[in-house]
């Protein structure tokens, strides 16, 4: 008779709690710097500040689902995460339904608990709302971080309709704050149609790379272009979903067509290459608006690379710390 105390005879698309990746489930406010863990991937299902199709609180969950193979080997990488580093499940943030300011400020208390246990925090969104919460715990951490945003917009008008915090409006007020350095920054991916104000120069120093120009340097400039850019700098790292075209990710409240495809957003995502990220959220991913949970699968595959790139990150210290001791 089989028996379903062993983990080998039972399957993962139907057992045990639905995690992501089928990571163990560890809430944050239970986790400790001596559990040695090194990354935590933390849903935080907002959609307070959309501005057009809202649903993007559902994302967390869609993603959590999308990703229940739990496969965590890396063919281009020649390695498997969880070899190399410690991932769990935080759970969903606490959040304030129809509080804005509130929930922003649960948000950063749950990204702060990350960061003093010394992981990185990974976000799960959500709206892009929740990045200034997300960097004034970087910063509060790390000191003011050099910024990678994947993304079919800027997020820098000063308002909406009188509004400060809002999606559109995120990294403005996170220059503003001197959470980030625009001077060490690069917006890559943006393109569509735009409010007036948005065509003069917003003056914050931002590198802004379109998606035409993107497409045509390729992954491998780009990532050149990115490494040098930031150099040595603590980074955050942010992809938000419209950055792909949404015959790819149709899943999304601000769809903008003409955008890179899945595969050139997973190659780009394999280029960069940075050894100092120190937060990374993924955002806009609305499954009300999805086709056979597409979005929700690039969204895995996303998450995915950008942990790859953590781990194989520890590799390369793990070896070069090997040679100065051989």
């Amino acid at each position: 008779m089989t028996d379903y105390t062993d983990s080998q005879a039972v399957s993962r698309l139907s057992s045990g709690p639905r995690t992501f990746f089928r990571l163990p489930y560890r809430p944050i406010r239970e986790l400790t710097a001596a559990d040695g863990v090194d990354a935590v991937i933390l849903g935080v299902p907002i959609d307070g500040a959309t501005g057009y199709r809202s649903g993007a609180r559902f994302g967390p969950e869609a993603v959590r689902s999308a990703s229940t193979l739990g496969r965590l080997g890396s063919r281009e990488r020649g390695l498997v995460i969880t070899d190399l580093l410690t991932v769990v499940d935080g759970g969903d943030v606490h959040i304030v339904p129809g509080y804005h300011l509130e929930t922003l400020e649960l948000i950063e208390r749950g990204v702060d608990a990350v960061h003093d246990i010394g992981a990185l925090p990974i976000l799960v969104g959500g709206d892009h709302s929740l990045a200034i919460a997300e960097l004034r715990a970087a910063a509060r951490k790390h000191g003011p971080l050099s910024l990678v945003q994947l993304d079919a917009h800027r997020d820098v008008l000063d308002n909406y309709f009188g509004m400060k915090h809002f999606h559109g409006t995120v990294y403005r007020r996170a220059a503003e704050e001197g959470l980030i350095d625009p001077t060490t920054s690069i917006q890559i991916g943006m393109r569509g149609s735009v409010p007036r104000e948005d065509l003069a120069d917003d003056g914050l120093g931002f590198t802004v790379i379109h998606s035409d120009d993107a497409l045509e340097l390729g992954c491998r400039e780009l990532g050149r272009i990115v490494r040098d850019k930031v150099g040595s700098n603590p980074v955050a790292l942010t992809f938000d979903i419209d950055f792909v075209d949404p015959s790819c990710a149709p899943g999304t409240g601000t769809p903008e067509v003409g955008g890179p495809s899945s595969a050139f957003a997973l190659r780009l995502l394999r280029e960069l290459a940075l050894p100092n990220i120190r937060t990374v959220s993924l955002v806009e991913i609305s499954p009300p608006y999805d086709t056979a949970d597409i979005t929700a699968h690039l969204g895995v595959a996303v998450i995915f690379e950008i942990m790859t790139l953590a781990a194989a990150a520890r590799r390369t210290t793990t070896q070069q710390n090997g040679r100065m001791h051989a």
